[in-house]
């Protein structure tokens, strides 16, 4: 018998060669329909295969992450297989699951797929599911593979097995499709209820521009039709709520072919939005004793030598520029600057913790194809630190880092959050991460006490830190339930060693401090492009390019509007005069579309009293109000950063 442990501590005995599908029916019925995969010592299989020794073991479902993950991978192939049966001779690169779905990678040959095709796989798709055709799963040697895809001529399978060993590569059968593939899959077709493909895109192959331009079909599939439902209903807000067409609409950013691709450009509104933000971050970080520091674009290619991030991180840099002899790269991240300023004084133990910030602008060469938006850029102005402290200090520092990044949830309104551990892999020390397995153990175990400690909800995730150090990635949930990644809070024992970087401890020794980087709002880039979405362009009034909005009813009124205005204007409020000679509905309408928080109509009556009718976005009339009374309330809304 082996012994099978469960997520709740329990362990029950099972015959040798049980799978988890045949584990979950010993439960319950009810509990085995709704499996999709399992877990098993920590790596996700398919839940029809074999176990043969004692393991741990997590039957995974629709609720979990790993199991909508393998949902929508065997959906990919599901749609595979109807594509081939609609185009014959088509090949396929690869068709991962992604963040809300799924996509394939194809070559059409001379053909081109249209919104019509669409709805012809969609059709096949559901044929091909109610046959309910199992997921079976071959191991095939590496000739064997080598020549099943050269008999049909397939270039691009070709090319993935030429990085795969012998005695690791499987195909995948279900129906009539046989797809190279590590897996894992569902049970079997009938599991997926309701599908839709959603877009069809190019992709160069292997994102590099150099390759052709492959047809990329996006789907995302569910368990039952009324989830599908609810998420395209979901789709369609995040439509209206799309950065990009935000972005332009409120003139908060623009993209130019003549500055290049991925190089933002921040408008006038979108410059008062990074100012706010700023200003958060200096006051909240000032309050929390960091002190700003201020360092190059560029570097000397031994610094990032120095810091190991050119062995990583090479093909992410821009390249190199040539100077004096000397090879000069664009930064891609702050660390070995401030590195090199906690380097240029020597530091006690009195000294320390000792926090340096900076909205450091760094560039990375992203892909091409991997470019969306704000999301995805080459020019970042990241909300960085790093935190230089001894091992009694670190969990207070660390803590505090994460009650700094509460403070901002709050703000923001954020709800939905989950810290993500990632950890290192000790099979890849030396290759992907630092050989110190003794400091791994120590820096992970002190990060995960905090975490534990102060009751913030985490996972953990293997093979996910940075090369130095365990990191937390933020995850947030927008106000439409779409995720994001915000930022990071990373650990570092392993830089301070590289720079020399030392302290006189109290003993009189030379001791190499801990280091934490953070930055709890990530980028200006990202970040807004989150808030754009969140806030559906509606910023609240203390983040809102503009914040009043005078409409005088007609020129008559213009100079009152003006004055009023001006008032405003002097208590630091960001207001404007619509001086068109337009109707005031129409005002107020283009008013409304620009998401400006407040709209102060004047008239006659208005001007004769010393007062404005005030109508708020997205609620309407409020009614007349004295102007100093309307000065005074807003100005404690935008002080204290209210979220109405």
């Amino acid at each position: 018998m082996i012994q099978i442990s469960f997520p709740d501590g329990a362990v029950r005995s099972y015959l040798p060669g049980s799978s988890a599908m045949d584990i979950a029916k010993s439960i319950s019925e009810g509990l085995a329909k709704k499996v999709l995969a399992a877990k098993v010592d920590g790596v996700v299989i398919d839940a029809t295969r074999p176990i043969e020794a004692d393991a741990s073991l997590q039957l995974l479902t629709w609720q979990d992450t790993d199991g909508k993950s393998t949902f929508w991978h065997s959906s990919a192939h599901l749609m595979a297989e109807a594509v081939e049966a609609l185009f014959p001779g088509v090949q396929f690169w690869v068709g991962p699951a992604v963040d809300n779905g799924f996509y394939y990678d194809m070559d059409l040959g001379d053909r081109k797929m249209t919104e019509e095709d669409l709805v012809a796989i969609e059709k096949k798709i559901q044929e091909l599911a109610k046959t309910s055709s199992a997921y079976v799963r071959k191991e095939i040697s590496k000739e064997e593979a080598v020549a099943y895809f050269t008999d049909k001529g397939d270039p691009y399978k070709l090319d993935l097995l030429t990085n795969l060993q012998d005695g690791s590569i499987t195909f995948y059968t279900q129906g009539g499709f046989t797809d190279l593939c590590r897996g894992p899959h569902i049970p079997h077709t009938g599991l997926v209820k309701a599908l839709k493909l959603t877009n069809i895109a190019g992709a160069y192959w292997k994102g590099d521009e150099k390759n052709k331009m492959l047809t990329r079909v996006y789907g995302v599939s569910f368990p039952s039709q009324k989830e599908l439902d609810e998420h395209l209903l979901m789709l369609e807000e995040a439509k209206k709520r799309d950065h990009r067409k935000l972005g332009k609409e409120l003139g908060i950013y623009t993209m130019d072919d003549d500055v290049g691709p991925g190089l933002p450009l921040w408008l006038p509104n979108g410059g008062i939005v990074i100012e706010e933000l700023e200003r958060l971050a200096k006051e909240t970080e000032q309050d929390a004793g960091y002190k700003r520091v201020v360092t190059p674009h560029i570097a000397k290619e031994s610094m990032y030598l120095t810091s190991g991030h050119l062995p990583y991180y090479a093909d992410s840099m821009f390249p190199p520029m040539e100077m004096d002899g000397e090879k000069y790269y664009l930064r891609a991240m702050n660390c070995p600057h401030h590195h090199k300023v906690f380097h240029a004084e020597p530091k006690s133990y009195k000294d320390l913790p000792y926090r340096l910030a900076e909205y450091g602008t760094c560039y990375r060469y992203e892909q091409s194809g991997e470019l969306f938006g704000l999301m995805r850029v080459r020019c970042l102005h990241m909300n960085d630190a790093h935190i230089y402290c001894n091992r009694e200090q670190f969990f207070d520092e660390f803590k505090a880092v994460n009650e700094m990044y509460l403070k901002y949830f709050k703000i923001f309104g954020v709800d939905k959050y989950v810290m993500r551990l990632s950890l290192h892999d000790p099979k890849k020390l030396g290759q992907k991460y630092v050989d110190e397995p003794a400091l791994w153990q120590e820096t992970e175990a002190m990060v995960r006490k905090v975490l534990q400690d102060t009751g913030t909800p985490f996972v953990e995730v293997q093979d996910e830190a940075a090369f130095y150090g365990p990191k937390i990635d933020v995850q947030i949930w927008s106000a439409i339930g779409r995720e994001f990644t915000l930022a990071t809070n990373q650990v570092d024992f392993n830089s301070a060693l590289k720079f020399k970087l030392t302290f006189t401890n109290a003993q009189n020794q030379a001791e190499s401090p801990l280091i934490i980087h953070r930055a709890p709002l990530g980028t200006h880039e990202r970040f807004i492009g989150f808030l754009l979405e969140h806030f559906a362009g509606k910023f609240p009034t203390w983040l809102a390019p503009v914040q009043v909005k005078v409409l005088p009813i007609s020129d008559k009124f213009s100079e009152f509007a003006e004055s009023v205005r001006s008032m405003l204007a002097k208590s630091g409020i960001r207001a404007e005069v619509d001086g068109r000679n337009e109707k005031i509905g129409k005002k107020i309408r283009d008013t409304e579309l620009m998401k400006v928080p407040y709209m102060l109509v004047v008239g006659e009556k208005e001007m004769q009293e010393g007062k404005v009718s005030v109508r708020r976005q997205g609620k309407g009339d409020l009614g007349a109000q004295p102007i100093a009374d309307f000065k005074e309330a807003i100005a404690a809304e935008i002080v204290e950063r209210r979220l109405e």
